[in-house]
């Protein structure tokens, strides 16, 4: 188990799973341990821990797959096993799922008994390059993303890349589009790197190489911002546009991948930044040709519009009443806290339409 990144978390890289687990529980827990996992990672990713001694049917908790069971319900359940089975201050919650759980497995163990120790163990490429770090915790409210929730940085992250093996294309290309919003944030280099890679044949051992960059382009922002007062912001970029599209489509009955949503979401949020800081067009097409190739299309309508416009009144970046946006000068060159007009937010979905 060597670290990948020190920050508020120290972010591990698994060599021996079972035995870097046993270490991490002897290193950070002081009480009795708790296992959270959804439905699917329960099927798939449990086996590779079971037997484990630490674990068994009094400490284990199983919620339901699916953004939309990241709800009040399914935290309830998580703060009810926890109380009916001995779990106090000095308790660790490890997370063992994709990023669904992790948000919401973070969020039970920040505010149970006013919070205790949590681990998270990632195991899609979403989780590992954003929901397990940063220390967003939280849950979906009354159809709006992430509307509850408090900043709490797991004790510790262990990431394994093997268990990216088990998923499926959909999946991996869902955690890619984080990767590519890193890329774009950050620098030309990465991007270009990013872009070339073939995620739809995606080779494991060149796939950790880049996992481990992305966690730390991540970890780069946050240990700037922890909070997310300023350039924090950065990582933002996408998710105005994307989390509009995200609670459209699952009000809509036809839920998207998180990941998906926010390649989505990259799009208009990319022409915004053509017209309100001059991103060159011609990159634009770069990055809208890798989405479209990689994702394909949301389809909505011009009818439509005042609904997402409504969604995105609700973003938590929002301030004084203006829809806040993280857009880009260029690849690299960050513009936070900028606002845009109806009419010009109009216009970005006329564009990805028209794309």
């Amino acid at each position: 188990m060597q670290v990948i990144e020190e920050s508020e978390s120290r972010v591990y890289g698994a060599d021996n799973l079972k035995n870097d687990l046993s270490e991490l529980i002897a290193k950070y827990n002081k009480g009795k341990v708790f296992l959270l996992m959804d439905t699917g990672s329960y099927q798939h990713c449990y086996p590779k821990i079971k037997g484990m001694p630490e674990f068994n049917d009094d400490n284990v908790i199983v919620i339901e797959q699916g953004d939309q069971n990241k709800n009040i319900e399914a935290i309830s359940k998580v703060w009810e096993f926890l109380s009916t089975h001995g779990a106090d201050r000095k308790s660790t919650l490890i997370n063992l799922a994709g990023g669904m759980p992790c948000d919401l497995g973070g969020f039970a163990a920040a505010t149970f008994k006013r919070g205790i120790n949590f681990i998270n163990i990632p195991t899609t490429l979403l989780s590992q390059v954003d929901a397990s770090v940063g220390g967003k915790t939280g849950i979906n409210f009354h159809g709006f993303k992430n509307e509850i929730g408090v900043f709490k940085h797991a004790s510790a992250v262990l990431v394994d890349v093997d268990f990216v093996e088990s998923q499926d294309e959909e999946n991996i290309c869902s955690g890619y589009a984080e990767m590519i919003k890193h890329a774009l944030i950050y620098d030309q280099e990465e991007w270009e790197v990013i872009r070339d890679f073939d995620v739809k044949n995606a080779d494991i051992s060149e796939l950790k190489e880049l996992v481990v960059k992305s966690i730390h382009i991540k970890e780069h922002f946050v240990k700037a911002d922890p909070t997310e007062q300023n350039v924090r912001k950065s990582l933002n970029f996408g998710h105005t546009v994307g989390h509009a599209f995200e609670s459209f489509a699952m009000k809509k009955g036809r839920p998207v991948l998180h990941g998906y949503a926010v390649a989505y979401g990259m799009i208009p949020e990319l022409y915004l930044g053509n017209k309100v800081c001059g991103f060159p067009m011609d990159k634009i097409h770069e990055v809208i040709g890798l989405i479209n190739s990689v994702y394909g299309k949301f389809e909505f309508e011009e009818a439509d519009y005042d609904e997402f416009f409504y969604l995105m009144t609700h973003d938590k970046k929002n301030e004084a009443n203006q829809i806040n946006f993280t857009l880009l000068e260029d690849i690299g060159k960050i513009k936070i806290n900028q606002t845009c007009s109806k009419e010009l937010i109009f216009e970005a979905l006329n564009f990805y339409k028209s794309v």
